[in-house]
């Protein structure tokens, strides 16, 4: 699976694009604030900001943004294409950007950073940064999604409202892991990790997830996914006796390479019964171990699509090239 379309919605808001002219034309690809389809209120959807292979460098395009729709009334922003290093020889860091900008988004609520699809570049091909900064300079955000790990990084923070944390890659860094989970979150609801693999730089193992499955930093966890990954019979067995688990609604495993091994482990570990809903979408069970799924989980909401065959004895993951 790859990623071929853009986020149409953020944190319950609609995608805008905003309208971009370069040298005198309108790219058909922007749909600008202007108009019969312009919002009522900059508040009222997300905005997309993005640049195009070979276009005008993302910093004119985000300077504009800020001249043209009123920043302080903007809650919800989506960064798309950037450009990229084979692109153009300086292409713009949009952690510099937003951050240099921070005191004009005072109401910015969430942020997704990355909406880049397969036509535009590889998840791989994605060159993020540090992105530490963004906690510091946004202490109000709610919501914070990244896609690409290419050259992303992340010190443990604090942060008092962040309720919903995604990292979409197809590998993700372990000392990024380590830092979600050495990170102080009280009000997070909501995590998603996109563990990926080893050819594309998830090199995660259990052990780096000890302090997100520990869960004392977290305690108003209610979603967990650990998805994507390579290892997910390891990380199975490691949920199976995780002390967060105990105080989630909804587990998700999904999109991985999760055998009838890693499912014997998560039965067999502490009871999941309280679960409202268990995603193990994309995986490589038989169906006598989906049977057994299904027996001992008989209340629970339970994805079990997609059931993929292992082709000579390669077992892999929903997203990566």
């Amino acid at each position: 699976m790859t990623i071929n379309e853009h986020l149409t919605e953020l944190a319950g808001k609609p995608v805008v694009d905003f309208r971009y002219e370069h040298d005198g034309e309108s790219s058909d690809r922007y749909f600008g604030p202007a108009g019969s389809g312009a919002p009522a209120s900059p508040g009222d959807v997300a905005w997309r900001i993005r640049t195009w292979f070979e276009g005008p460098d993302l910093g004119g395009v985000f300077q504009k943004f800020l001249a043209e729709v009123p920043p302080a009334e903007v809650t919800h922003l989506v960064i798309g294409y950037w450009g990229a290093s084979y692109d153009t020889k300086n292409p713009a860091n949009p952690v510099d950007l937003l951050v240099g900008a921070a005191d004009r988004l005072p109401a910015l609520r969430a942020l997704f950073l990355g909406d880049i699809v397969l036509e535009e570049a590889e998840i791989s091909w994605i060159e993020q940064s540090d992105v530490t900064r963004l906690f510091g300079a946004f202490p109000a955000l709610e919501y914070l999604g990244v896609r690409g790990s290419d050259g992303l990084a992340l010190s443990p923070v604090h942060h008092g409202t962040l309720r919903t944390l995604r990292f979409e890659a197809g590998g993700l860094p372990a000392s990024v892991v380590r830092a979600v989970g050495g990170s102080d979150l009280p009000a997070l609801e909501h995590l998603d990790l996109w563990l990926g693999t080893d050819n594309y730089g998830g090199d995660a193992t259990v052990a780096d997830l000890a302090g997100i499955l520990g869960g004392e930093r977290l305690p108003a966890l209610r979603h967990l996914g650990l998805e994507n990954a390579q290892i997910a019979d390891e990380v199975a067995a490691a949920v199976a006796g995780a002390p967060v688990v105990a105080r989630l609604a909804s587990l998700s495993l999904a999109l991985g390479t999760l055998t009838d091994r890693g499912a014997e482990s998560l039965l067999s570990g502490q009871p999941l019964t309280h679960l409202e809903r268990l995603d193990l979408h994309h995986h490589f069970l038989t169906d006598a171990a989906m049977n057994r799924v299904g027996a001992v989980l008989p209340g629970v909401e339970i994805d079990l699509g997609q059931q993929e065959e292992a082709e000579d004895d390669w077992f892999y993951t929903a997203v990566s090239e």
